[in-house]
């Protein structure tokens, strides 16, 4: 029997559905999803294994002009998408005119390689506003194949999912067929927590936070993890803190229930927050926290 292979990457606007898409095709939560801008920061790969083929989806940061280091970083992951995937998805939502960023358009439209558009959120619309933007997205990016899709109720997911395996080349399996994806453990741990924040805290709170996991213990019955909350001043660290720690302590309970369904075993998570001035502009920590790879 012949074996296929290859990338897949979903490109698009922040906000747009991109890892809402991913998750569906994958069947797990591996991208974190919330209502605000940015929320994704890495390429996150989720691996989608088949008798005869393996899918490696990657999902990407929503394209943005960059305003800082860790912006520029972020967009170092949406470039990359471009220059190692098989199949590209180019994702918008029905309301939507054009990517904000026109090198990155133009490299969508000159592609040598599949490109599948999808238009999202078609359950927000009607009939006619879908034809319209149907007819639209053909002349706008004549070399894709357009499909129309509600990533969050799942309709023509599997469409989608379908025409994806027949485009991919012929290839054997890249990672083991038993892996889900590419990251280790304390990615998704970090992800959970910072998916609270993002869910829990306004204005600037949720963009100056990182996550990092000093401590991983697993036994048979329980999986220890200590967490420590990066901010960059101060004033963050109090708001994330709350009065006499009740803002911390719900991100916590929230963020140990998600994990406990992710690893199928009871969590013990313990949090603390920490001042770490200007990390978002700086390389050195950046690559740390796995930025400018």
């Amino acid at each position: 029997m012949k074996h296929k292979a290859g990338f897949v990457n979903i490109i698009g606007n922040p906000n747009v559905g991109k890892s809402t898409l991913m998750n569906a095709f994958v069947g797990e939560r591996l991208s974190i999803i919330t209502s605000k801008a940015q929320t994704t920061r890495h390429r996150i790969l989720g691996i989608v294994n088949g008798d005869d083929f393996q899918i490696l989806f990657s999902d990407t940061p929503g394209i943005i002009k960059p305003a800082y280091e860790l912006q520029n970083s972020m967009m170092g992951f949406v470039k990359s998408a471009f220059e190692d995937a098989d199949v590209l998805i180019y994702m918008v939502e029905i309301g939507e005119k054009e990517l904000k960023d026109e090198a990155f358009f133009n490299k969508i439209t000159n592609a040598k390689i599949p490109v599948l558009l999808v238009i999202n959120k078609i359950d927000t619309s009607n009939q006619e506003q879908v034809e319209e933007k149907i007819q639209y997205w053909k002349e706008k990016v004549p070399n894709a194949e357009i499909f129309v899709v509600s990533a969050l109720e799942k309709f023509n997911i599997e469409s989608v999912f379908n025409r994806i395996v027949e485009l991919l080349p012929e290839s054997p399996a890249f990672y083991p067929k038993d892996q889900l994806t590419d990251k280790p453990e304390r990615f998704f741990i970090n992800e959970a927590i910072r998916e609270k924040i993002l869910l829990h805290y306004k204005k600037e709170i949720p963009y100056s936070v990182e996550v990092e996991t000093e401590e991983f213990i697993e036994t048979d019955k329980i999986i220890k993890i200590r967490s420590v909350i990066m901010v960059e001043r101060e004033t963050q660290k109090g708001i994330i803190i709350g009065h006499k720690g009740a803002a911390l302590k719900r991100v916590g309970t929230e963020a140990r229930k998600d994990l406990q369904k992710f690893f199928g075993k009871k969590i013990h998570l313990e949090l603390y927050v920490k001042v770490n001035k200007n990390w978002r502009n700086d390389k050195r920590q950046l690559r740390r926290f796995g930025y400018n790879e």
